[in-house]
């Protein structure tokens, strides 16, 4: 940030009066420019025993499987995103039975949310954002063409669940793997 959406001045990187962190501060009218991490919303959308996955069409991981999720937008809630980004990027409609993973993703500044959720019909189709979706049973997944380590995990953590016929609520960190 270089300037102040508030007056236009110029920011200095500073600590605020009681703060611990770094922030950017306008020095003429002095706001406090907070940058907090960013939203991603999502479902696990299911049609019997199978799961519905998007293919993207858009950067980053373009050609690669997903489920759809996207960033929450203001004035939304986590589950009015989720169901937003599923219409958009895969034209469903379901219902969320509930809350099934967090994925912290702190060296991107993002959390990850993402729902259980049933389709109401076998109707679908590709978004804009999706070249085309498809329902894989467990056996068909393409693992080594998932977009996103988050995705994978959530994949693999509603298998388990799903086989053990108990669903629970995780939380995880995803870190970079070391290189």
């Amino acid at each position: 940030m270089n300037y102040c959406s508030h007056c236009g001045a110029g920011l200095l990187l500073r600590k605020p009066d009681g703060d611990e962190r770094l922030r950017h501060v306008c020095d003429q009218c002095g706001l406090v420019h907070y940058q907090n991490p960013k939203i991603i919303a999502g479902c696990i959308p299911v049609w019997e025993n199978s799961i519905l996955l998007c293919k993207r069409a858009i950067e980053p991981r373009y050609g690669t499987w997903t489920l759809p999720a996207g960033f929450m937008e203001l004035g939304e809630t986590l589950e009015a995103a989720a169901r937003r980004e599923s219409w958009e990027e895969a034209r469903t409609h379901l219902a969320v039975e509930g809350l099934f993973a967090i994925f912290n993703v702190p060296h991107i500044s993002q959390v990850h949310v993402y729902f259980r959720a049933r389709l109401l019909d076998h109707q679908f189709g590709a978004g804009v954002e999706s070249l085309e979706t498809r329902l894989f049973r467990e056996h068909e997944i393409p693992w080594a063409d998932i977009s996103f380590q988050t995705v994978s995990h959530c994949l693999r953590l509603y298998l388990e669940d799903h086989r053990n016929r108990d669903f629970r609520l995780h939380i995880h960190d995803i870190v970079p793997d070391a290189a």
